[in-house]
């Protein structure tokens, strides 16, 4: 967070540039799994972007609380959101009826 903007950078693994995307929120936390980059912000919302185009994959949940804590679990079927005031919310992830 530069001057009130925040930014996400993608480097490959050599350390070469790949691409950024501006984002309107504070990130306060975040994990990588699989193809995909799930985040939480400060300003209460959960995103999902594609690892490698740093796209929105779905629009972001709003939880209406700043995030603390992030995780997913082994199986890539739950994200578990630790929010500001002590809940967990627990966010299932494919279609309806998978989840």
């Amino acid at each position: 967070s530069i001057q009130d903007k925040n930014a996400l950078h993608l480097y490959s693994v050599n350390g070469k540039y790949l691409g950024s995307e501006t984002l309107k929120e504070e990130v306060s936390d975040m994990c990588v799994t699989g193809e995909y980059i799930v985040m939480g912000s400060l300003q209460g919302f959960l995103s999902i972007r594609d690892l490698y185009s740093l796209s929105l994959s779905i629009s972001p949940l709003a939880m209406r609380l700043p995030i603390h804590c992030i995780s997913v679990t082994k199986e890539y079927s739950h994200i578990l959101v630790g929010l500001e005031d002590g809940k967990l919310i627990i966010v299932g992830v494919g279609k309806p009826a998978e989840v």
